[in-house]
């Protein structure tokens, strides 16, 4: 089966709608943790990153959004995903330690390069200009599974599939023995069957954050046709 990834920001509503999400058919929910200046982010999240922030919401405050999340989903993953800045301020380990003490499985830490701050152990990312070295080092420190970034640029909603994923994918398969998630411009059911034909699973942000906007039920529905498309596409075998 293919694994659905979708992204959250983190606000006084998110757990309700990673609820919404998980009954839709979401495997893993990344919590984004809000960032002043989010390089890596699109217009989407970074309005909602900055939506977040107008409404007080601090690191401590999100810690609270990831705990209530764990509550209502007890048996899938939950990532935070922010950036390095956020985790200097409020302390490296502290941080770690108390994202797990929240219920968070795992992070995300878009702008740390694999090799630094080997000791946070998080999903890494990997993208197409990521050379073969840097490649085969992010898949042994990765946590469980690879993030490829399927373009170089920002997140973000987008009409066609990235061109470079492919390449990408049959590269990293060459150098890596983890399970391949692809994200980046995923937005459609189309996108997601086409992503999911060649990387294990894929991960949703933009269009979540956007349709999350109109409230859990149109956010399950969404979820529920990003899981159809997935469960049409055939495994790869049960290692993944």
């Amino acid at each position: 089966m293919k694994t659905l990834v979708i992204y959250l920001m983190a606000e006084p509503e998110t757990p309700e709608l990673a609820q919404a999400a998980s009954e839709g058919g979401a495997d893993i929910v990344e919590l984004g943790f809000p960032f002043s200046d989010p390089l890596a982010d699109g217009p989407v999240i970074r309005r909602a990153g900055e939506r977040a922030l107008k409404r007080g919401m601090r690191t401590r405050q999100c810690l609270d959004v990831l705990a209530r999340t764990r509550e209502l989903i007890p048996d899938k993953p939950l990532i935070p995903m922010t950036y390095s800045s956020i985790l200097e301020a409020y302390g490296w380990e502290r941080f770690a330690d108390d994202v797990r003490a929240a219920g968070g499985t795992s992070m995300i830490v878009a702008d740390l390069p694999a090799g630094e701050r080997p000791e946070v152990q998080r999903v890494q990312l990997v993208a197409p200009t990521s050379t073969d070295e840097r490649i085969r080092y992010a898949g042994k420190q990765t946590d469980g599974w690879l993030y490829l970034v399927t373009l170089t640029g920002t997140t973000g909603a987008r009409g066609d599939l990235s061109p470079a994923l492919a390449g990408l994918v049959e590269r990293t398969r060459r150098l890596v023995d983890v399970p391949l998630y692809a994200g980046f411009g995923i937005t459609t059911p189309d996108h997601a069957r086409a992503a999911a034909e060649l990387a294990d699973g894929i991960v949703v942000g933009s269009r979540a954050v956007e349709v999350a906007e109109e409230g859990p039920d149109a956010l399950r529905t969404y979820v529920t046709s990003l899981r159809t498309a997935l469960d049409a596409v055939p495994s790869r075998g049960a290692a993944h």
